[in-house]
């Protein structure tokens, strides 16, 4: 047993440090509503994130009225959007359940944004990646 005691100490305190060595920057944002407020915040944040860290991984995942921001004819920051696309690290993902809900068809839709089938169902899973979780507001 008291063998045992040091080489269980040493097993966690290898886990501590290897959790500390994960200095990644992954966020998803979650952006619901069409109000230009919003809009506006999440850009900027998107902005100023991967200006300060470039290797930060970022995802605006977009549903209810949310998904107006990549929509060329609505949006009032396409060029934020289009040169936030060209970041390899930044992606917006549209939910496609709004889309039909909304009556809006997927041509509407920035080419560079990506769809998927659930937007809340692809925020749990990057929380479950270890992604951070901030709720778009103003």
């Amino acid at each position: 047993m008291k063998r045992l005691l040091p080489i269980l100490c040493l097993v966690l305190s290898g886990l501590v440090f290897v959790q500390a060595q994960d200095k990644s920057y992954k966020v998803v944002f979650d952006l619901t509503s069409r109000d230009t407020l919003d809009q506006k915040a999440v850009m900027r944040w998107v902005g100023e994130i991967s200006a300060s860290n470039p290797e930060a991984q970022l995802e605006v995942v977009m549903y209810g009225k949310g998904f107006e921001l990549v929509m060329p004819e609505k949006s009032a920051f396409m060029t934020e959007v289009n040169r936030a696309v060209k970041n390899p690290n930044v992606s917006f993902k549209v939910c496609q359940a709004a889309l039909k809900n909304n009556n809006v068809d997927r041509s509407r839709i920035l080419a560079d944004a990506h769809t998927v089938p659930d937007g809340i169902y692809e925020i749990l899973m990057k929380q479950r990646e270890g992604w951070g979780y901030i709720k778009v507001g103003h």
